[in-house]
């Protein structure tokens, strides 16, 4: 694991990085630029609960005192009494390709196992973000299906491939 990457609370100066990643396609990547959003959702959230509820959390991606981005997921019902979470990250663009995507997802996958009672976690990504499957890799997620035609971006519909972890998978 990258040494020094670690996951922290979002605070409030966070809150601007946040509006300037989802502002600008560079900083966010072009796989995670969804279009313009209302940055205020963001900061009400953030009133409300410091963006860590039991549906979804945000927590950011740092080393050192440098902010890296950040790792999100969200819950998802698998049945009466089950669920799983599902992880998504970003880094800004000077973070990415040291390693720290794959430390940061492992990271959020050792928390979720050890403070829920779950049996899976899964994330998807573009066909072609091949760093982002990488990472994955790296962290111990499994590839598991390619989702033909399954989300919007750039006026375009894009396949996904699906990773999963169960709590077995998770690395030592």
């Amino acid at each position: 694991m990258t040494e020094g990457t670690r996951l922290r609370p979002v605070t409030e100066p966070d809150l601007d990085l946040l509006r300037d990643m989802a502002e600008d396609p560079e900083s966010i990547g072009v796989f995670n630029w969804g279009g313009f959003t209302d940055d205020a959702v963001w900061r009400r959230r953030w009133a409300d609960n410091r963006l860590i509820e039991n549906d979804r959390t945000m927590l950011m991606v740092a080393s050192g005192d440098e902010t890296l981005g950040f790792v999100s997921w969200n819950k998802i019902s698998t049945g009466q009494h089950s669920h799983l979470f599902e992880l998504g990250i970003a880094l800004v663009p000077d973070a990415r390709g040291r390693g720290h995507g794959t430390a940061a997802q492992k990271l959020a996958a050792r928390y979720l196992f050890a403070h829920h009672p779950i049996n899976r976690i899964q994330a998807w990504t573009e066909t072609g973000n091949v760093a982002e499957q990488r990472a994955l890799e790296k962290a111990g997620f499994v590839r598991e299906a390619v989702l033909h035609g399954f989300s919007f971006r750039d006026g375009a519909w894009r396949d996904e491939v699906l990773y999963r972890m169960l709590r077995a998978e998770l690395p030592a």
